[in-house]
């Protein structure tokens, strides 16, 4: 059975995204802590959706690994047990 690679999941990844599409990402995420689901308002969230998708796909090779989704339910179990200990008191 694969897993993830050694530590590579702690390592850290950096985008670069214009400064413009960074503000609409950050007022859509502030949304998100209010309410559980984010809809989708106009165009302008949209195309900053599609843009950070596109500057993660520049970053990650697992997406391409034959074992990508064993990587993800990996993932998603982890960032799931770490939901539980978050502290939303600072945002």
């Amino acid at each position: 059975m694969a897993h993830m690679v050694g530590d590579s999941m702690n390592d850290n990844v950096t985008l670069t995204i214009p400064r413009v599409e960074a503000l609409i990402l950050f007022e859509l995420l502030i949304d998100f802590y209010r309410e559980a689901e984010i809809p989708v308002r106009d165009n302008a969230e949209r195309l900053a959706l599609v843009r950070l998708g596109g500057a993660l796909e520049r970053v990650l090779v697992e997406p391409f690994r034959e074992d990508y989704k064993q990587i993800m339910a990996e993932a998603r179990q982890r960032l799931n047990e770490e939901w539980g200990t978050f502290d939303f008191s600072g945002l």
